[in-house]
């Protein structure tokens, strides 16, 4: 056994950190090259191009009889491609969906997958195929001396290493793929625009990105949503090789409707309305009542959104389910290719079209170069036919009485191997006088065309003058109008979830163990509500449904919550904090409702406050935000509605008595914080809990204040508080005996039902 192990010298040893650098780079180069990457000469990678050669050799043109795709993946990973036959059929299914390529190579007959679900196609036991129209463009010089061609992974056939591709196909159908370290995203053009900016080269060689974008706008992809890309953009994509081309669907109303006809590319119809469908179960679109399908053969796709009533805005609607949907997407653009010279790179489209039209004229010149040897060496027979036409008698002779009558052939009347050769093949029918008259017509024909082909080889002129004029003659075959229109629209904006609620009155309801609810209706006697066991009323607040609701707990901290996702008010609710993490130990103290540029006086009861605009408050996360700082044992007051701060008075009394009356602009406007000193409470009494802040009140010029203390209350008009106005942190004065133990201060409105 140890023997296995012994040092061999006739094996050569390599480190494995050198080994196996080789080996994955040679796999990384063999994926870029001969299996991700497409050639900038014809726009197909290796198995595509194997596929539409078998498929030509098994006689699948367009004007062939459909035949089997598994005979024809038969062929190819037998013959060409030996891999997976799976991924050979799905590549050749590729080729086959109008709605996945611009111009499609194959034409299929039977399931060949959906836009819904590109592949959901069937076995290719159960489809037929052939090749389209168009994939002549791509095969109709193959057999012409213009290409190269190498031996078959077995060598036992030969295939070709490129085909001689009429029209830019790179760009006319684009190419997606992922190598090793690089990927390709070559989005699909027009042909009519493509073949124009091909002119434009022709005759000015040295045209810009710039003057080539005059001709060709932008991509075209096939399924005709609307590219929404600044025409800025796209230029800058095409001088770079890289970026994004952005698409919207296509909407128009109908009979009050929504009806969608057109999606971006590569977007899925069941997708898009799965994202709609969650979006209504989440009560996020209440404006929307339904939504179908309603695609067929003729309308590949048709989706109908059912809005609930003539009210709803729809462009405002369909700029929401732009932004949150598949229904605008953005298309990567990422032009890597492999060039002429056998390399990945990325190209802007000056290098791509520059870089095709020389793989063209190199084709072109190559094709014309065949037929003319052809033409020669045809003439070379034809003089060599006609020298026997004329000698008949002696060439008859020679052959009948030489033993090897084409070496006396040819050195009696001067001719080649090749001429004697068909001397001596012409049939006897062939002697005839008419037969003489047919090859002087070929000669002269034939004559015309090497001077034609000779003209054209000797003139460039000439030469892009073909080669224009065939690129016209097949756009006028196979080019069509543009598909994608593009467009200027504005940015899509996600309509505000509070835009999106209906803006009811409601009245929320917080109850000591902070349990929340959320009674319809203003008319509510919160207090007197049920509450569990142990439970009891605790703060409430009057706002609308779409309003954020805003709750404070004993630490300070801020919560919010939009109105409208609350429970009702028909059960006992749920306790708050199963939608927030307050701090341990901490309870819920107050609930405010309202506008977010509303403000509110917030305070703790050692008479530290401020006021600030109720968003201020707003807090996304679970574990709320820090509004209030609160001195060391102090507790959070119930905050106050500031309504305008350079005309309200803010009404502050302590526990002892005492009522101070001032300005409110005199407190700061902060976001969050401490705040500064509403009224003065002597630091022993304050120490000693003897004394704190008992209530607050904000009082505007036509509103009045009630004073509560047990059953009894004292009712100040606005002018009435003139006395107990003084400076903000000072003492203030005490009420009159009896009232000096406030439970509450209550402000009664105009609008109230008390007469002023």
């Amino acid at each position: 056994m140890t023997d296995l192990f012994k040092h061999n010298d006739s094996f050569d040893t390599i480190a494995l950190k050198d080994y196996a650098e080789k080996a994955y780079l040679d796999y990384s180069m063999y994926v870029i090259l001969d299996r991700a990457l497409p050639s900038i000469a014809d726009g197909l990678k290796p198995v595509q191009r194997r596929i539409i050669y078998a498929m030509s050799e098994l006689g699948l043109s367009a004007a062939s009889k459909h035949k089997k795709s598994a005979r024809t993946i038969g062929d190819v990973i037998g013959k060409f491609h030996p891999h997976g036959d799976s991924a050979c059929y799905e590549a050749m299914v590729l080729m086959a969906q109008p709605f996945s390529y611009r111009y499609p190579l194959v034409d299929g007959q039977g399931n060949f997958g959906s836009i819904d679900n590109p592949k959901s196609f069937a076995a290719m036991r159960y489809t037929e195929s052939r090749l389209s129209a168009y994939a002549k463009v791509l095969l109709q010089e193959l057999g012409q001396g213009t290409v190269d061609w190498q031996p078959n992974f077995d060598g036992t056939m030969d295939e070709p290493m490129l085909l001689p591709a009429r029209l830019p196909n790179l760009l006319l159908n684009g190419a997606t793929g992922i190598a090793v370290g690089m990927a390709t995203d070559i989005p699909p053009h027009n042909m009519k625009e493509i073949a124009a900016a091909c002119m434009r080269l022709i005759g000015s060689p040295n045209a810009t990105v710039e003057e080539l974008c005059e001709h060709i706008k932008g991509p075209d992809f096939p399924n005709g949503a609307e590219i929404i890309t600044p025409p800025e953009e796209i230029r800058q994509i095409y001088t770079t090789g890289n970026g994004g081309i952005r698409m919207r669907a296509v909407w128009h109303k109908e009979d009050g409707n929504i009806v969608i006809t057109a999606l971006p590319h590569q977007a899925s119809p069941g997708k898009v309305m799965e994202q709609i469908a969650g979006q209504m179960r989440s009560r996020k679109l209440p404006m929307l009542e339904d939504m179908r399908d309603e695609a067929d053969h003729e309308n590949l796709t048709r989706l109908v959104l059912i809005p609930r009533s003539n009210r709803v805005d729809l462009h405002g609607l369909m700029s929401h389910l732009f932004a949150t949907t598949d229904l605008e997407k953005s298309i990567r653009v990422n032009m890597n290719m492999i060039g002429i010279n056998g390399k990945p790179q990325v190209k802007n489209l000056a290098e791509i079209l520059r870089e095709w039209l020389s793989f063209r004229t190199t084709t072109v010149t190559r094709r014309l170069q065949y037929r003319l040897d052809k033409v020669l060496a045809r003439l070379h027979i034809l003089e060599g036919l006609l020298v026997a036409y004329l000698n008949i008698d002696e060439v008859i002779h020679i052959i009948r009485t030489e033993d090897q009558p084409k070496p006396v052939l040819m050195a009696r009347f001067e001719i080649s191997d090749l001429q004697a050769e068909s001397i001596l093949e012409l049939k006897l029918r062939h002697l005839a006088k008419l037969e003489e008259f047919k090859l002087r017509g070929e000669q002269d024909e034939l004559n015309q065309e090497r001077a034609h082909l000779e003209s054209i080889l000797a003139s460039p002129r000439k030469l892009k003058k073909l080669i224009a004029d065939e690129i016209a003659a097949d756009v006028k075959q196979h080019g069509d109008e543009r598909r994608s229109i593009i467009v200027c629209r504005e940015p899509a904006r996600a309509i505000d979830e509070s835009d999106l609620v209906p803006s009811e009155p409601v009245t929320v309801i917080l109850s000591r163990q902070g349990w929340v609810r959320a009674a319809k209706g203003h008319d509510i006697d919160a207090a007197r509500m049920s509450y569990k066991s142990g439970d009891a009323y605790q703060a409430h607040a009057a706002g609308r449904s779409s309003q954020h609701a805003v709750f404070l707990d004993s630490t300070g901290r801020s919560y919010s919550l939009v109105a409208h996702s609350l429970p009702s008010a028909r059960g006992q609710g749920e306790p708050l904090t199963g939608r927030f993490n307050p701090p341990a130990g901490a309870g819920f103290r107050a609930v405010i409702l309202g506008k977010p540029a509303e403000r509110v006086l917030l305070a703790s009861n050692h008479g530290y406050g401020f006021y600030t605009r109720l968003d201020n408050l707003f807090a996304a996360k679970k574990a709320g935000k820090v509004s209030l700082t609160l001195p060391k044992g102090s507790e959070v007051m119930n905050p106050v509605p500031v309504n305008n701060p350079d005309t309200d008075l803010l009404v502050a009394v302590t526990s002892a008595g005492y009522l101070l009356v001032f300005p409110v602009s005199e407190l700061p406007e902060m976001a969050k914080g401490k705040g500064n000193k509403i009224i003065n409470i002597p630091p022993k009494s304050l120490k000693a809990g003897d004394e704190t802040l008992a209530d607050l009140a904000v009082v505007g010029p036509d509103d009045a204040l009630l004073v509560h203390a047990g059953k009894r209350h004292h009712r100040l008009k606005f002018r009435d508080l003139e006395p107990y106005q003084g400076e903000r942190a000072k003492r203030g004065r005490k009420l009159p005996r009896g009232f000096q133990n406030v439970d509450a201060l209550e402000v009664e409105h105009k609008t109230d039902p008390v007469e002023l």
